[in-house]
């Protein structure tokens, strides 16, 4: 692809004569990163097959894969979906603004590769004072998924993002280190019983509370089948060395790196604040403390993308509980793992 010129502009306060400078560009059919509560998004005209195109290029993604569209006002959301159930509408409610991505049944406006040829659509309206500015800049749905090349960590800060996409796209709006650290919970709203097909930030007992019982789909769908959610088909997030999820505690987390290290593996730990202190550990990736797994969570993706700076063979990481966050936590940290060792 053609070596674009990258511009970076660094926001730290609004309203911002930048931001409508990147509103511009994508109103020119142009690719703009920009922050999120979750991570950064790469963001294009979602009306514009061509615009819709560059971020695939971009991305080195396949295009079979579903793109988010981002919306920066509720008002709009009429002229792409044909209908909201009522289900939907009582999730924007409760959580718009916020890290969940809603399905709703598509009218047909929007490019037909940002839908991957669904007859349905992921909107969301993220809660980032500078993705809601940009969107109502340019006044345009905003597909955008991840602004990282595909198959490495989602990222988490306007370098990463630099990183990866450098000369690649026309710019990046640097609003500073995300929150969440991982993508939005998608449900899909167009199931007689909604179903979670990706967790993330709004957690299945959150949206229990706001609608009622929801399905959870397998977390892994068959390669030859149609994903219905960005994330769910492809594995992601992985970095160059491999990755052991170790169950089981320090004494087996032991075990298993003395094994490794006695065939000449060069082993780094990802692991919490406790496991490190547990295992005397003076060199280890900390995630945070256990009784944060919204910190440890917001911390996942930078983490990972430190490993490929290190010279390590094999990385054991830490198994945490599937409670609330810890859903999305471990929903990423298996996609990007080689393997479980119990």
């Amino acid at each position: 692809m053609a070596h674009l010129h990258t511009k970076v502009w660094t926001i730290d306060s609004l309203p911002n004569q930048q931001i409508q400078e990147a509103a511009e560009l994508l109103q020119q059919g142009q690719t703009v990163a920009f922050p999120t509560e979750t991570v950064y998004g790469l963001g294009a005209d979602a009306t514009n097959e061509k615009a819709v195109r560059s971020i695939f290029e971009a991305k080195g993604r396949p295009s079979d894969n579903p793109l988010i569209v981002h919306i920066g006002s509720r008002d709009v959301l009429k002229q792409y979906v044909k209908d909201v159930p009522a289900q939907a509408s009582k999730l924007m409610d409760a959580f718009w603004p916020g890290p969940i991505t809603i399905i709703l049944p598509s009218n047909g406006t929007l490019a037909t590769n940002v839908t991957a040829g669904l007859d349905t659509i992921g909107m969301r309206m993220p809660d980032h004072p500078y993705a809601i500015e940009l969107l109502q800049a340019c006044a345009l749905p905003i597909a955008a998924p991840s602004a990282n090349r595909s198959g490495k960590p989602s990222p988490t800060t306007a370098e990463h993002v630099y990183h990866d996409l450098n000369g690649r796209i026309a710019g990046i709006v640097d609003g500073g280190r995300t929150g969440v650290g991982v993508e939005s919970t998608v449900i899909d709203c167009t199931l007689d019983k909604p179903m979670i097909l990706r967790p993330g930030g709004v957690t299945q007992s959150d949206i229990e509370t706001a609608i009622g019982p929801v399905d959870l789909a397998p977390s892994v769908v068959k390669k030859d089948e149609q994903p219905r959610s960005p994330g769910m088909k492809y594995k992601h997030y992985a970095p160059d060395a491999p990755i052991w999820i170790v169950r089981g505690g320090s004494d087996r987390m032991r075990e298993v790196a003395l094994e490794a290290q006695q065939q000449g593996k060069h082993v780094q730990f990802l692991v919490s604040q406790e496991r490190a202190e547990e295992l005397g550990l003076n060199e280890a990736l900390i995630l945070g403390s256990q009784k944060n797994l919204a910190d440890i969570t917001s911390n996942l993706y930078d983490s990972l993308r430190q490993v490929d700076r290190l010279d390590v063979d094999l990385v054991l990481a830490e198994s945490f509980s599937k409670k609330g966050i810890g859903e999305a936590l471990m929903n990423r940290l298996e996609r990007a793992a080689t393997k479980v060792v119990q």
